[in-house]
């Protein structure tokens, strides 16, 4: 068999760019040359959930190459990236470690050589790259598997490292990677994002790895020299793992044994795939803490974050920005090399259930310049005061939605001892309320931070908060009785539990005052 689609000397990664959106198409020496100089505004072939593994195995790549070079700096030449990727593989000097198609017996990209060359046994065929994909689901409304049919060469390149970088535990034989919390779990990125394109970011994150790579061997007692950095370059027969300790910091995995295949047509290309006994990297009781340069840590609990179906909510997301629940990432720090604007923080996931996954989670959170000052200086102690106390208020105010909610679908009941379906309903209600403020919560944050009066900052927030409140409850009652003595009764019971509750000082203090003094204005110019 003969090496065939090489990334290092084929345009096979097909990219859009920056000026006018023209469709260029790429090596991987050249995708290089072109982020360095930020000419890139985004890639066809890349589907979202592959978005974060696509940007980890291009920092890491790149990172570990200029590492071993002793470079500081992205070259400047296709020949010269060229010349140091080819270094990490120096037992396969052909590049045969990075065509799409080669020898079984030797190593092809993200795919593990195949001992004794035989993959006859090998029954389960794969047609299209998202068969090959991660994402396993059972809705619709969800990604399917093989709808594609017109398939690109760079199609199979995200779906392999989306496959071998991110894919979790799937059965008998299917085994997950090492950067995530057990098999369920998910790889969960979170990072700096500053203003420009694809390239600004990435140099960034390069520029991240290179200077913390001393930190990462370090505390996770990884190879600085001469550690496994291409996973895929090693032989795999299902039955042995790779020791974790035996790893470059930098080290790129994978998880499934896969070979890409030429249709006997000759006109397509498809994969074949088996399982194993084992797991690649023995990793599990370090429960996804490896030196991902992207991965929170839950440092109380030993383990890397995992998200749950909800996401990003703003609740989790205050408490990875200014809390100490988890360990910051070292690409989540802001840098004074980052700029003045249109910085904002990025957070990655897939939620994942025993056998499918329950959805891509992707949040951009926006960070203005005093916020971005704070972070950069670790002075995070205001922010996450500030942040508790406004995820404090969003729940109380929600509380008192809430209860007049119950009180208006259970025809005004005054006990609170509300029925089943009034409760269902309220839940229902509400859950519209708290996503909007989920929705607004750090821009509004934002603007407390850097008022030169935030007390009226946040007073005018309540009260705002107050009105969408107010304005979801009336919503709410085409939903409720409509017979004209059971709707005047509901909704009069639901308007006096609603202005009560944020009138009592037990429920926000700060409103409760200013209604009190509303009132005394107002009776004072009777």
């Amino acid at each position: 068999m003969t090496l065939q689609y090489s990334l290092l000397d084929e345009p096979l990664i097909r990219a859009r760019l920056v000026d006018g959106g023209q469709p260029v198409q790429y090596s991987l020496p050249g995708l290089f040359v072109a982020l360095a100089h930020d000419e890139v505004r985004d890639f066809p072939a890349l589907r979202p959930h592959q978005r974060h593994p696509w940007h980890a195995f291009l920092v890491q790549l790149a990172a570990m190459a200029l590492h071993h070079a002793e470079q500081a700096q992205p070259f400047e030449t296709e020949q010269e990236w060229k010349d140091a990727l080819l270094e990490l593989t120096p037992e396969h000097p052909d590049g045969e470690a990075w065509c799409l198609i080669a020898p079984y017996d030797k190593p092809a990209f993200m795919q593990a050589p195949v001992p004794a060359g035989k993959i006859s046994e090998w029954k389960n065929t794969l047609h299209a790259p998202d068969e090959l994909d991660m994402l396993v689901t059972s809705k619709n409304h969800d990604l399917k598997a093989a709808r594609m049919r017109q398939v690109d060469l760079d199609d199979w390149v995200m779906a392999l490292i989306s496959l071998q970088t991110q894919e979790g535990f799937l059965g008998a034989g299917n085994y997950g990677i090492s950067r995530m919390n057990g098999g369920f779990a998910g790889r969960v990125a979170i990072g700096v994002v500053p203003d420009g394109h694809w390239g600004t970011r990435w140099q960034r994150d390069v520029a991240a790895l290179l200077t913390h790579r001393n930190e990462i061997v370090e505390t996770m007692g990884l190879q600085n020299t001469d550690g496994i950095g291409l996973v895929w370059q090693k032989a795999w027969d299902g039955e042995s793992s790779l020791a974790f300790f035996s790893l470059d910091p930098f080290y790129i995995e994978v998880c499934r044994r896969v070979r890409l295949i030429r249709s006997d047509s000759g006109q397509s290309i498809g994969a074949v795939a088996t399982g194993s006994k084992v797991a690649r990297i023995e990793a599990k009781e370090r429960n996804g803490i490896t030196g991902d340069p992207w991965a929170p840590i839950d440092t109380a609990a030993g383990k890397a974050l995992t998200i749950g179906s909800d996401g990003f909510h703003y609740r989790l997301s205050a408490e990875l920005l200014f809390g100490n629940k988890f360990r910051s990432t070292i690409t989540q720090v802001p840098d004074i090399a980052d700029g003045e604007a249109g910085i904002v923080v990025l957070a990655q996931g897939v939620t994942r259930g025993q056998g499918k996954t329950e959805g891509y989670h992707e949040r951009r959170i926006p960070i203005s310049p005093k916020v971005r000052n704070m972070l950069r200086q670790k002075q995070t102690d205001l922010l996450a005061q500030v942040a508790g106390e406004r995820v404090d208020s969003i729940g109380k105010i929600r509380g008192v939605l809430w209860t007049a909610l119950a009180a208006l679908f259970d025809k005004g009941a005054v006990k609170d001892k509300f029925s089943d379906g009034a409760k269902n309903k309220a839940t229902i209600f509400t859950k519209a309320f708290e996503q909007v403020e989920d929705f607004l919560f750090f821009e509004e944050l934002n603007a407390e931070i850097e008022s030169n009066d935030p007390e009226n900052a946040r007073l005018q927030w309540l009260l705002s908060m107050a009105d969408r409140a107010e304005a979801n409850l009336k919503t709410a009652f085409i939903a409720g009785p409509q017979s004209s003595e059971l709707r005047y009764r509901a909704r009069s019971a639901a308007l006096s539990r609603f202005h009560g509750g944020l009138r009592s000082d037990k429920t926000l203090p700060t409103l409760a005052n200013y209604y009190r003094r509303l009132s005394t204005n107002k009776g004072g110019c009777t």
